[in-house]
């Protein structure tokens, strides 16, 4: 794999401890800022607004910008918003910086998923996108839980402040790393077919392969956001075991895309038949025994495994679908995960206010999974792609 993929997932990793740290800051934020846990979730929903709605216009807006400066811009803008929100009392505030950075995530990310299909064979996409989710999932590995020991130490404006001090070797290896003419031939050949990439979105394998993606992300981030609450309070642990939670969410999400992203190109129905299943089982069985710390962080790890595998393989298909529109597949996909990774947390924070305990958002993460199952059964072929006929 070329060494510019590994540049670009560092990147990635930085904005993916930036998505991902509030889970386990949000009672620190909440008591600060007085508003809710739930009130409190919803900064990650902004965040996942900004993406859906920022992959497809930063992506449009940049088609005729060479691809090395759209990633440089979309850093700086990411990191400003952290530095407004590192000093900010008021919560609305927070909330639009969450917006603002989010909108340089959705365009850094746009057009690094499409910069990266430019590096590699077309029936490499899923080894691809693999190694750029690797920055997220290392995030929940290393990133996020380090968040959330700083934030514990030295309160949450800390982690945004780590946030800026790791924008900057981002940026320099972004600059020395990536070619200047990286990605451009397919910008350059496609500058005036706007209107022809947009209609992919009318193809019905591309709206399934977006709405199954949404389906399964919005269930991971709908117990993810809410894993800090769960740890305290259902399982009775002190704070500190946050971490460790989110430590082993990663380690399984890491492990779930690394593999995953071997087998998604050539068996994509192996993966969603076996793992999808699982997927649902999984959070059945973790919302019903969430208040035994040992079954807690099995699942938890089983979880992260499943989840990202899972949902990276159905990502890949959005790009194989999307294959026709070349400077705007990447904003698809990014648009997929983060249309759930909106909902999610939204319905999670409803689920909280029914009365439903602590584990509500968990129950909401296994619906959504069985509504993706019961999708995938009736629709399957249509979503499946092989390499050949991505080549075709």
């Amino acid at each position: 794999m070329p060494f510019a993929l590994y540049l670009l997932a560092l990147a990635v990793f930085v904005m993916g401890t930036s998505e991902f740290m509030l889970a386990g800051l949000l009672p620190a934020i909440a008591t600060e800022l007085d508003v809710s846990v739930g009130t409190a979730g919803l900064l990650n929903s902004a965040f996942a607004v900004g993406m859906v709605v920022g992959a497809p216009v930063m992506a449009a807006f940049a088609r005729r910008w060479p691809p090395r400066l759209m990633l440089i811009v979309c850093l700086l803008v990411f990191a400003g918003s952290h530095v407004i929100g590192a000093l900010t009392p008021v919560f609305s505030l927070l909330l639009i910086t969450r917006v603002l950075g989010a909108l340089g995530n959705a365009g850094f990310l746009a057009v690094a998923l499409s910069t990266a299909t430019t590096l590699v064979p077309a029936d490499q996409k899923g080894r691809a996108l693999s190694i750029l989710l690797s920055g997220t999932t290392i995030a929940t590995v290393a990133g996020v839980p380090a968040g959330a020991l700083l934030g514990t130490v030295l309160g949450w404006r800390a982690t945004f402040w780590s946030i800026v001090i790791l924008c900057i070797p981002a940026v320099f290896g972004i600059i020395r790393g990536i070619p200047r003419d990286v990605g451009q031939a397919a910008a350059g050949g496609s500058a005036l077919r706007l209107r022809a990439e947009l209609t992919a979105l009318a193809t019905p394998r591309l709206i399934l392969a977006m709405m199954l993606g949404a389906l399964i992300n919005g269930g991971t981030f709908a117990a993810f956001t809410f894993f800090a609450p769960v740890v305290t309070g259902t399982a009775g642990l002190a704070e500190g075991w946050v971490s460790v939670a989110l430590v082993m969410f990663g380690i399984g999400s890491f492990l779930g895309v690394t593999i995953a992203g071997r087998l998604s190109d050539r068996r994509p129905r192996v993966v969603l038949a076996i793992g999808g299943p699982l997927l649902l089982t999984g959070w059945i069985l973790l919302a019903s025994v969430a208040s035994h710390p040992v079954a807690l962080f099995v699942l938890l790890l089983i979880q992260g495994f499943l989840s990202f595998g899972v949902g990276s393989t159905v990502i890949t298909r959005v790009l194989y679908a999307a294959s026709g529109a070349p400077t705007m597949g990447g904003s698809y996909a990014t648009a997929a995960l983060n249309a759930g990774a909106a909902a999610g947390p939204a319905l999670g924070a409803i689920g909280l206010t029914t009365g439903a305990g602590l584990s509500a958002p968990i129950w909401i993460a296994a619906a959504l999974t069985a509504v993706a199952l019961v999708i995938m059964c009736f629709a399957g072929r249509v979503l499946m792609t092989t390499a050949s006929e991505a080549r075709e």
